[in-house]
């Protein structure tokens, strides 16, 4: 890794891009660009051109994003396309008009099809119908990947992707309303344990099969693949392991120390029965994961429970 580059993370302040700062920093890397959400609106098409005609970094990573649960997404499936669509196209044009030649756009598994082949290679993209209650990300996230894509093609810069499964990890988002399933289960969890309530509620039957990637892991995959000198153009990212969303309310459960019993709410939505990355082309290059799930969640809560003494714990949108 040149640390002589300059580095622009995009969502720095968010789970993935803190990640990879704190990645960048630890490799020697001291050019690091990064931009407030109230200094550069990156759906702001002439706001952005003219931040990287200043700035002009050597090297981008496309951390930001506008991210939910199934309940946000669902909700909101127009602002989800129409906020992530921007700020994939407004990103990857001025980047290119700013003369940058290495980009890093992240995705999410959610952009292949519902009933994609398990694990799901990534050739399975666009080859049938996506899940309804994240389509609108999915949609603004297969843009984003197809632009870097075809200004690679055409222009002859090296942008390309990588599809992380479900993250968690540190910085991560407790909204129990708009957040994701384990972060949310987190919060359940903890606050049961602490006010003493005999029952923690979730979503759907628990039935549903995931892999969870701890942040920390993709953001060193990001570097990985950053160092590559003719990377693929889309690459996914996971730990290659997945459990029911059961087995998971259970390593929450013994993590937290919470003794309050499960209740399941099968009125609500499951969203995709199964969703296993195949990452055997990112592996074939060297790279593996290294903190697994148990040994994960553990620090998560630790962190959690850090935050939430120090009073800056994410709690919402």
């Amino acid at each position: 890794m040149d640390t002589a580059h300059s580095y622009y993370v995009a969502g720095h302040r968010g789970m993935v891009g803190s990640a990879v700062v704190r990645a960048l920093r630890a490799k020697g890397c001291t050019k690091i660009l990064t931009a407030r959400h109230s200094e550069l609106d990156l759906t702001n098409q002439a706001a952005t051109r003219a931040w990287f005609s200043e700035h002009k970094p050597d090297v981008v990573i496309v951390a930001a994003a506008k991210v939910g649960g199934i309940g946000a997404n669902s909700a909101a499936n127009a602002v989800f396309l129409y906020e992530n669509l921007m700020i994939a196209a407004n990103v990857v044009d001025a980047a290119y008009r700013a003369g940058c030649k290495r980009l890093l756009f992240l995705g999410s598994s959610c952009i292949y099809p519902r009933m994609a082949p398990q694990p799901i290679p990534e050739s399975a993209l666009l080859t049938a119908p996506l899940e309804k209650t994240n389509e609108g990300y999915a949609l603004a996230k297969i843009s984003g990947l197809k632009l870097c894509e075809f200004y690679r093609r055409q222009f002859g810069v090296c942008y390309h992707s990588l599809m992380p499964t479900n993250l968690y990890g540190t910085g991560d988002n407790y909204d129990v309303v708009g957040g994701h399933v384990l972060p949310t289960m987190i919060r359940k969890f903890e606050l049961a344990r602490t006010e003493g309530a005999p029952f923690v509620d979730l979503w759907g039957t628990g039935t549903p099969l995931r892999e969870f990637l701890h942040v920390d892991d993709l953001a060193e995959a990001c570097l990985y693949a950053l160092e590559m000198e003719n990377p693929p153009d889309l690459m996914n990212v996971g730990s290659g392991r997945e459990v029911t969303i059961r087995q998971l309310a259970e390593i929450v459960r013994t993590a937290t120390g919470c003794p309050a019993e499960i209740r399941w709410d099968a009125s609500k939505p499951d969203g995709t029965p199964r969703k296993l990355c195949d990452s055997s082309l990112l592996r074939s290059f060297g790279w593996t994961p290294k903190i697994d799930l148990e040994e994960g969640i553990a620090r998560t809560v630790a962190e959690y429970r850090e935050a939430l003494a120090r009073g800056d714990i994410r709690l919402g949108h």
